[in-house]
Order: structure tokens, then C-alpha cells, then sequence
């Protein structure tokens, strides 16, 4: 397999910087935003455990899931975005070292949002060089942002706390598997299949569900690409 690097040259430098930057403070924005919707659920008397795990979901997918469906419209390289993704990683672990968490979506004992950001930009960085395409590129980082938000709603409803269930999977599945059939067909189904069996499992600190849920479906793709089958 023969990856083009020339498709790590954006056509137009400068205004794809722009974009990004753009979609950085949207990002920065709805981080932010969060810290209102803690408030309001905090008068509400959910417990802040319960609070910071939906409004990370809602991070998910307002940040992590919109940006990715339209990052194939508005970068024609995976260069800018993946620097993108690597700067929020930053971002987000800065907090952690200093020991002054965003508390409204933070929490001391992970920091898998910090995992979030990196799958996010090294998977649509693999992916975009080995298929040349960024559509199939946003796959895996759709599944984490959307599938595992989904569970995650599902979970933190009935369970009041950040736990496994296939319940909550099986809630996965339903939102994965349209995203990956409409993507690549019955490859995609497999690859929603297995992220969302993954997705129940995690290997703590550096293998959290983020990582694997992106893992397994980017592998899936490759091992597609390889022989033939998209």
C-alpha cells in the first residue's frame, strides 16, 4: 500500500489555517458552552458526576461529530485538521497537569478526552493518506463521536454513573451501523459491528474506549482497502 504524501499539501494554506482556527473557537465555544448546561442541571439536582459525563457526550458530538462530517468539504488535506485535533489534545491536557480541571466536563480520574482529540486527528490523518479520500476517513471518528455519545446518554440515564452495559452498546449499534453502510456499504456495517462490541471494553490509562472504538473500525478499513473490498 502506497500512501501519496503529497496529500499533506493543502491546496490553499492560508485559508484552510483560517478555517481551522474558525473551527477551533467553535470548539473552544461549545467546551464553554457546557459549563452552562452543568449550571442548569446542577439546580436540577443531578449529581456532578452524572452532569460532567452527558456534557461530555454533548462534546462529542457538537464538537467532535459536526466538525467531522464537514471536514471533508472544507480541507483538501488532512494536514490542518489533524494539527487541528492535536492542538485541542493539548488543550485539554494542560488542565489536567496544572491540577486545575474544567470541572464541568473534567474529571481527575481520566483524561480520555485528551485520548478523544489524538484518535480523532491520527485516524482521519491514516486514513485520508491510504485511501486518498477523506469520506471514508471520517468513519471511525463518527462512530467515537456519535456511537459512543449515544451509549454513553444511554448509560449515564439509567445508571446514574460512568459504567459498561450493552444496553447502552446495543444503543451504539443502532447509530453506527446507518453512519457506516451509508459510508462503505457492507464494509461499514462490519466496522460499526465491531466498534461497537469494543466500545465495551477499555484497558485504562491509554486504551480507553475513544481509542479502540477508532482502532478497530480504522483496521477493518485498512484490511478492506487491502484486499480489495472498498
Amino acid at each position: 500500500m502506497v500512501l501519496d504524501l503529497r496529500l499533506l499539501v493543502p491546496s490553499n494554506p492560508l485559508l484552510e489555517i483560517l478555517i481551522a482556527v474558525v473551527l477551533l473557537f467553535y470548539v473552544l465555544g461549545v467546551l464553554f458552552l457546557t459549563r452552562y448546561v452543568f449550571s442548569f442541571l446542577k439546580k436540577k439536582k443531578l449529581e456532578d458526576n452524572v452532569i460532567v459525563y452527558y456534557n461530555r457526550k454533548i462534546i462529542h458530538v457538537l464538537a467532535g461529530g459536526v466538525v467531522a462530517l464537514i471536514v471533508p468539504y472544507l480541507f483538501s488535506s488532512p494536514l490542518i485538521p489533524t494539527a487541528f485535533a492535536l492542538s485541542l489534545a493539548i488543550i485539554t491536557y494542560i488542565p489536567h497537569k496544572t491540577g486545575k480541571i474544567l470541572y464541568w466536563f473534567q474529571v481527575k480520574d481520566n483524561m480520555y478526552e485528551v485520548n478523544f482529540c489524538i484518535a480523532w486527528g491520527l485516524a482521519l490523518l491514516i486514513l485520508w493518506l491510504v485511501f486518498g479520500n477523506p469520506i471514508y476517513a471520517i468513519i471511525p471518528i463518527s462512530f467515537m463521536s456519535f456511537g459512543d455519545a449515544v451509549t454513553g446518554i444511554i448509560r449515564n440515564t439509567v445508571y446514574k454513573k460512568r459504567t459498561k452495559s450493552w444496553l447502552g452498546n446495543l444503543g451504539m449499534l443502532l447509530v453506527t451501523l446507518p453512519i457506516g453502510v451509508y459510508y462503505a456499504g457492507y464494509v461499514g456495517l462490519v466496522a460499526a459491528v465491531i466498534a461497537s462490541i469494543v466500545e465495551h471494553y477499555e484497558i485504562p490509562p491509554l486504551m480507553d474506549d475513544n481509542v479502540l472504538i477508532t482502532a478497530a473500525s480504522l483496521l477493518v478499513l485498512i484490511a478492506s482497502k487491502t484486499f480489495g473490498l472498498l
